[in-house]
This record gives structure tokens, sequence and C-alpha cells, in this order.
């Protein structure tokens, strides 16, 4: 019965989203009331089981959420986006300039979502493609691929920091083990590019989609770069100082980091960073921008206390005894949480629904799998994230966004973006299984 529950709701949580369009947060909240009633719980129980589960669930990452999009504004509307992309270019050079691309992808796409990173960057994409003679769809894929690996591994993106606070999660370990998970599938990306690229054509009766003024900045590059690397070095300090051996001691070294990196102060650090990267725009230009921030954040924090009300709910089953999960192992935990992401991603085409919901199912699973430590919880998170990639089609608004800023028809898009991204997650999941054999 219970297992028929939870089959049903997450089917309701598919063809809701998909069929009815309707949004994550009534989805997923339907999704906890129904298993409430269903697994009969009283509706008082249901009600403070779901309020204690979104409660928990924001109280470490609501601010974190807020904070990090404000950076990401800032970054997008300053134009540092752009100076941070020709930064990389010019470290890596015109020769290798599909990797550079990828790599700006990469970084940019930390705080600023990847639809966004996608329609700025496009332009300077088709500039370089003239440039080097390159064929502009492999610079599209590479880009696409390299904006969309940090999408799901590296807080402060969202889908990473929700897993975190669903699955208890140490948030240092999952940016540490986030970028060296990322790094080789960012890449991997970029190699799928160079091989596809050349063999695919431009749609050349697409309609031609409108891109963003690029906007002329005066950041210099450290700037630039500032509120980004701020943050992710005090949060791994902070993961590095709490160690249980406390490599750097317990005296004045490990309260400094141990408070700053704290995510909310981190992040609040690197508003402060992004804030300088506007101090020559107009009050009036930029009053704006934080408003439109707190508004993107909103729904993804809405999002991911509904997936923890969600959570909270599943959590009083005993999924493990019911379909007799005691022989699993911390591999096969860690691939479950894969197939189920990937398979709730591929149905409703929302990364950071996938994630959340998997999240959710898989909290109550994790001392069943032995995944226990806080190193296990980290790869956990990424396993899921790796899933979450898998695979970006046409029910991803993301897919269209790429395909339509590329001039690629659908087939097109299919053979160079979406097999994209099956490689991604394919290499995503075995990066993190081998840091399992060997951590």
């Amino acid at each position: 019965m219970e297992i028929l529950v939870l089959g049903v709701v997450v089917l309701f949580i598919i063809i809701a989203t998909v069929k009815f369009k309707m949004h994550p947060i009534f989805s997923l909240t339907i999704a906890a009331v129904a298993s409430g009633f269903l697994l009969g719980i009283t509706p008082k129980n249901i009600m403070s089981t779901m309020a204690e589960g979104f409660g928990n669930t924001l109280s470490g990452i609501g601010l974190v959420i807020a904070f990090g999009t404000v950076i990401g504004i800032y970054l997008e509307k300053t134009g540092s986006t752009q100076v941070l992309a020709n930064s990389i270019l010019k470290v890596i050079g015109l020769k290798r300039s599909p990797l550079a691309m990828n790599l700006a992808g990469f970084v940019i796409s930390i705080p600023v979502y990847c639809d966004s990173g996608y329609i700025i960057l496009s332009s300077l994409n088709k500039a370089i493609s003239k440039k080097t003679g390159i064929p502009a769809l492999v610079f599209a894929i590479a880009l696409a691929t390299g904006l969309y690996s940090a999408h799901v591994f590296v807080p402060p993106t969202p889908g990473p920091l929700a897993a975190a606070a669903i699955l208890d999660a140490d948030l240092g370990m999952v940016l540490i083990f986030g970028l060296l998970v990322a790094i080789p599938v960012s890449i991997s990306g970029y190699f799928w590019a160079r091989f596809i690229g050349k063999s695919l054509k431009e749609d050349e009766t697409a309609d031609v989609q409108e891109e963003k003024e690029i906007v002329q900045s005066t950041v210099k590059p450290i700037q630039a770069f500032l509120p980004l690397l701020v943050p992710i070095i005090l949060i791994a300090m902070k993961s590095v100082v709490d160690y249980p051996t406390h490599p750097l001691g317990e005296g004045w070294v490990f309260s400094f980091f141990d408070f700053l990196g704290s995510p909310v102060i981190a992040l609040l650090i690197g508003v402060f960073f992004a804030f300088a990267l506007g101090r020559k725009v107009p009050t009036k230009e930029k009053k704006g921008w934080v408003p439109e921030a707190f508004k993107q954040a909103g729904a993804i924090v809405l999002i991911t206390g509904a997936g923890g009300a969600f959570g909270a709910v599943l959590r009083t089953m005993d999924i493990a005894s019911i379909i007799n999960l005691e022989s699993s192992t911390g591999i096969g935990g860690l691939l479950i949480a894969f197939v189920i992401a990937a398979v709730l991603k591929t149905a409703q085409g929302s990364s950071t629904v996938a994630i959340i919901t998997t999240s959710a199912i898989i909290a109550p699973l994790l001392e069943t799998f032995g995944l226990i430590s806080i190193t296990d919880k980290a790869l956990g998170v990424l396993a899921i994230g790796a899933g979450a990639m898998t695979v970006s089609h046409i029910n991803d608004s993301y897919f269209w966004v790429v395909s339509q800023f590329s001039n690629m028809n659908v087939k097109t898009a299919l053979r160079g973006h979406t097999m994209g991204t099956l490689v991604q997650g394919v290499v995503g999941i075995l990066m993190i299984l081998l840091i399992y054999a060997f951590v």
C-alpha cells in the first residue's frame, strides 16, 4: 500500500507539472497532503509534519538562495558575465576558444541561471566563431554544456542547495566534491561539442531570436571574480576547519572560518562584493535589481520548502523495509538516486523539481544505503544532481533557449544538446562512484 502511495504521488507530480502545467509549489504541496491522508495520518499531524519539514528545510538555505540570486543579478546587469568570459578566453586563447566558452559557462552558472547565462553569452559565441572560423554550433554546445554542469552540482545554485538541506548534507562538502565532479562533467561537454558540432548545421529558416544587448562594462576581471570566489573559498574553508581531526586546530583560525564560512555569512560577504560592481551605475537604474533578484529567489525558496514538506511526510514511511533494500550498498544507493532523478528529469523537464522530489524520496533511505557520513551525504546530493541533468530535451525550457538562440531545429538540438547532457550525466555519476570508492 505504501509503495502504491509513493508511486501514485510521484506520478501525480509528473502529470500535474507536464500535462496541466501546474506550478511545482502546488503539485508538491498537494502530493504531501495526499500522501498523508493515504498513509492514514491524522489531518493535524499532516499539517504539523509539513510545517516542520518546510521550516527545517528553509532554515539553513532560504537566505543563501536569496543572496546567491542577488550576486547573479549584479553580475548579469553590470556586464560582469562578459568580463568573466573574456578573461577566461584571454587565458586559454583563441585556438581553444570553445573550451574557454565551456569553462566560462561553468563559472557563470554558479550564481546565474543557465537560461539567462546562455542568452547573455550567445552573441559572444557568434562573434568568436566568425573570428576563428570554428563552426558556431561547436561554441553553442560547448557553452550550453558548461552552463549546465555547475547548475546541478555547485552551490549556491538552488538545486544542490535544496538537496543539501533535505538530505542534511554539509554544504561545504557538497561544494568541494561538487567542483571535483562538475569540472570533468563540463569538460566532457566540450569534447562532445568538438566531436558532434562540426557535423551539425544551423537552421537557416529559423527565426533569429532577439539577443540581449551586451552591457559595456568597466568592471575589472578581479572585481568580477570576487563575488564568486570569496564565498566559495570561505564555505570550503569552514568544511576544512570543521573536519573531525581539526587540521587547523581549534583556536582563532577555527573560530574565524567557522563563522565567516557559514553559508549565510559567506554569501552575504559575496553580496557586498557584488554591490561594488554596480557602484558606477546610477542609483535610479539599479534600484530594481535587488527586488528582481528576490522575486526570482522567492519561487525557488517556496519550491524548496514544499519539497521539504513532501519529504517530511515521506519520512513517516519505512520505505527501506517495504521494498527490501536492506542489502543495498552505498554504490547501489547512489545509483538508485541517480536513476530516480533521471526519470523525473526526463519526464517533467525541470532539473530543480527533479532534484527536490528525488531528495524527498531518498532522504529516508540514506541510513539503509549506508550513506551516513558527511562525505556520503554530499555524494548523495551529487548523484541526484547527475540524474537531474539526464537529459535536457523538448520539455525543458533550457533546451528551447539553446536551440532558438543557436538557430538549431529540433532534430539538430536533440543530436547536439540532448545527447550532450546524456554524456554529461553518465560522466557525472561515474565520477561520483569513483570518488566514493576512494574516499
